[in-house]
């Protein structure tokens, strides 16, 4: 699974929890920059992500995301590729 498609599935997991899709993920996108994204939903977002890629995200993985580029390296590296 190339990044292009690991992004677009990311895309459906945030369209999914926060019903809306008024928002461009892009490498650098963070919380600040979608409207909805907040601690909650964030965590809503990541067990939607982990369910879309039968994955379960490292606790130390989940403390160093800090934008939706560091989430697509994450899943990339629990992907095995």
């Amino acid at each position: 699974m190339n990044k292009e498609e690991i992004l677009s599935k990311v895309t459906e997991a945030f369209v999914s929890v926060l019903e809306h899709n008024n928002f461009q993920l892009t490498d650098e996108t963070t919380a600040d920059d979608v409207d909805g994204w907040e601690s909650v939903t964030h965590m809503m977002i990541i067990t939607e992500v982990e369910k879309t890629f039968n994955i379960k995200f490292k606790l130390m993985d989940l403390m160093n995301m800090n934008n939706v580029g560091d989430l697509i390296k994450t899943i990339t590296s629990e992907l095995g590729q």
